[in-house]
């Protein structure tokens, strides 16, 4: 029998963080392929402006990814504009910086600064994942039963956790371990749930650091020595949505690099 494989064009995607970086990547690559999207970020972001660039077939919401009331408020906005939501893409991320306990300055990791990445990476993913499994169980099959898929950013991080990086490792970890047990709790829905863990990547976070860090960092990647490129993220994106027999996995997008402490 034999596999059923299907392209972007015609789909809806949900992209969070999509206003820059790999999320905007990712949109600006389903768009040029014929699928329609919202970019759901921040209001103080540049989506709306990301968003009348693309075109007709792409659409800006400001939200929180924390938010129910938001989120509900961009699928909405999917289906009211673009008819349903097939694919959703979590992109949005923060980071902090605090060693668990600096004896050099006598402080501990503030608390809140811990909660607020865990909000937004791990409960934030998953508030977007809950809420989006709803809006795709009402479509239509394909022959194969599927109904849409979710893809997550998680972070080599996740598995190499850097000094200082207890937060952002935790949130990525979380990421990584809800992957298998949410595509399975969606496999009778029809619906796919895939990770990217990227490496080091080009995207404003570190762009906008100095020259000589940025290049510090690329000569850490065995092959190719250099950072990554959004767009080679949004392009394994699309291998995932259009790939049927992907789910329920972590794929490293590193370049073979793994993280010294």
């Amino acid at each position: 029998m034999a596999a059923v494989s299907r392209g972007v064009k015609g789909l809806v995607a949900v992209i969070t963080g999509g206003a820059s970086g790999l999320g905007l990547a990712t949109a600006e690559r389903l768009v040029g392929q014929g699928a329609s999207a919202v970019l759901l970020d921040t209001p103080r972001s540049d989506g709306e402006a990301q968003a009348r660039r693309l075109g007709k077939r792409c659409a800006f919401a400001p939200a929180d990814v924390t938010s129910e009331g938001d989120v509900r408020a961009a699928l909405a906005l999917a289906q009211e504009k673009f008819g349903r939501v097939d694919v959703a893409v979590n992109c949005a991320g923060i980071a902090v910086a605090f060693q668990t306990y600096s004896l050099k300055r006598s402080q501990a990791h503030p608390l809140e600064d811990f909660q607020r990445v865990i909000d937004v990476n791990l409960v934030g993913t998953f508030n977007v994942i809950r809420l989006a499994a709803g809006a795709m169980g009402r479509n239509a099959p394909d022959p194969e039963g599927q109904r849409g898929v979710i893809v997550n950013t998680a972070s080599v991080a996740a598995f190499e956790g850097q000094v200082g990086q207890a937060a952002y490792s935790a949130s990525k970890g979380g990421v990584v371990g809800m992957t298998l047990p949410i595509a399975r709790d969606l496999a009778p829905l029809g619906i796919r749930v895939v990770t990217i863990a990227p490496g080091l990547f080009g995207t404003p976070l570190l762009t906008t650091l100095p020259e000589k860090v940025c290049n510090f960092l690329a000569s850490q990647v065995p092959f190719p020595r250099r950072l990554g490129h959004p767009a080679e993220f949004a392009h394994l994106v699309q291998s995932v949505v259009e790939n049927p027999f992907i789910n329920g996995e972590v794929i490293r997008l590193d370049g073979a690099i793994r993280l010294q402490p």
